[in-house]
């Protein structure tokens, strides 16, 4: 069964006006638009042709919930610092927290329930620029060369003293997001703007950028300490637990378990909790992967290794029909053309979406037939 689904973009502070909106060829409406959903999550479930949401459909046909959640997202500035627990972590936590009595929609709530959230997200955009793990020690201290003597500068190479690189950076998470590094931040801050380095052009950008949004923010420390990649449309990155992230700016098409367990590092308003960020949170440093799809029969696949998700671009042109083996529910999700959906068994009615537009196939549809001209993203279940 095949069966169009659509959904309203969500209005956050940190989307973009105009992304989505080019995405799907019509004027923009003037509000932040800064993520469209395409699953069955109740927090914004698809909807179909006839106004029912897709919990309500799996529901009635007594299917599970779908494992992951699509998204297109569209970043006008910073989203907060943030990392996901691995399942364990997430089942102790969410189990931690029910035994306390938090309430699941509570402020200070972390583990709303007791999943893994990896992640990972293609960039759509010509650049799509993104905040991702901690950055090797010796890359650090040249950026901080740039800086200048500053108290703000001098105090933060102190704390990067030592042999043991993953300890000094918790160290130095946990000064400043807890506050203890006071004036220092500020300081940082006004170096930040009177600094000029030929290799951290880029870096230097996106900080000050973040020191115009988040003034006085410990999370500007923290996301000085991370990797900058900037990714090329169908370059892709992979946040797997305990890997803090930050997406910057860009258009792309992320892919996630099904899970609300976020633990922030800063950049926003909402609940920081120091301590359990520290206790999940992986600080070795090393260089940001970026993730190049692989090749299978004419097929881009996304292989991230988990079993909750897979994804896989699919380019047709010229008329020629793809097939794309599918395992399990899937959602096809069109960001470039014209293309025409189609059951291999022919079975169900083809569909044609443009882009914005996407395609739910029911768990007895094994195959999709597409075709007509553009891109085409399809999440589906991951391999066991």
């Amino acid at each position: 069964m095949l069966i169009p689904i659509s959904n309203a973009p969500r209005e956050y502070a940190w989307g973009s006006t105009t992304l989505i909106p080019e995405l799907e060829g019509r004027e923009p409406a003037g509000a932040t638009e800064a993520e469209i959903w395409y699953g069955d999550h109740p927090g914004s479930p698809s909807r179909t042709a006839e106004g029912v949401t897709l919990d309500v459909l799996l529901e009635g046909r007594g299917e599970p919930a779908l494992p992951f959640l699509l998204k297109v997202l569209a970043a006008g500035q910073s989203l907060s610092i943030q990392a996901h627990p691995s399942r364990a972590q997430a089942a102790e936590g969410f189990a931690r927290e029910e035994e306390a009595g938090i309430a699941r929609d509570a402020p200070e709530r972390t583990y709303r329930d007791a999943n893994h959230k990896p992640e990972i997200i293609v960039a759509l955009s010509d650049r799509f620029r993104a905040l991702v793990g901690l950055r090797p020690l010796a890359g650090t201290r040249r950026l901080l060369d740039a800086l200048g003597d500053g108290p703000g500068p001098e105090a933060l190479r102190r704390r990067l003293q030592g042999e043991d690189e993953p300890l000094a950076l918790r160290d130095t998470l946990a000064w400043a997001l807890s506050g203890a590094a006071g004036d220092a931040v500020a300081d940082i801050v006004r170096a930040l703007r009177a600094a000029t380095s030929e290799e951290f052009a880029e870096e230097l950008d996106v900080l000050r950028r973040i020191c115009d949004d988040f003034p006085g923010d410990g999370g500007i420390v923290v996301a000085l300490l991370m990797n900058l990649v900037v990714l090329r449309p169908g370059q892709a990155l992979f946040a797997p637990a305990g890997v803090l992230h930050a997406y910057q700016d860009g258009l792309g098409v992320e892919l996630m378990a099904a899970s609300d367990n976020v633990l922030r590092g800063g950049l926003t308003p909402k609940h920081v909790d120091v301590d359990e960020l520290l206790r999940v949170l992986d600080t070795r440093p090393a260089e940001a992967p970026v993730l190049e799809p692989e090749l299978v029969d004419g097929l881009a696949r996304y292989d991230v290794g988990v079993s909750d998700f897979a994804l896989t671009r699919v380019t047709v042109s010229g008329g020629a029909e793809r097939r794309v083996d599918v395992a399990g529910p899937a959602i096809a999700l069109v960001t470039r053309g014209t293309v025409r959906v189609a059951s291999a068994g022919g079975g169900s009615a083809p569909v044609e979406v443009t882009p914005g537009g996407a395609v739910f196939a029911s768990a007895d549809e094994t195959a999709l037939a597409v075709s007509g001209d553009g891109d085409l993203y399809v999440a589906e279940p991951g391999a066991e």
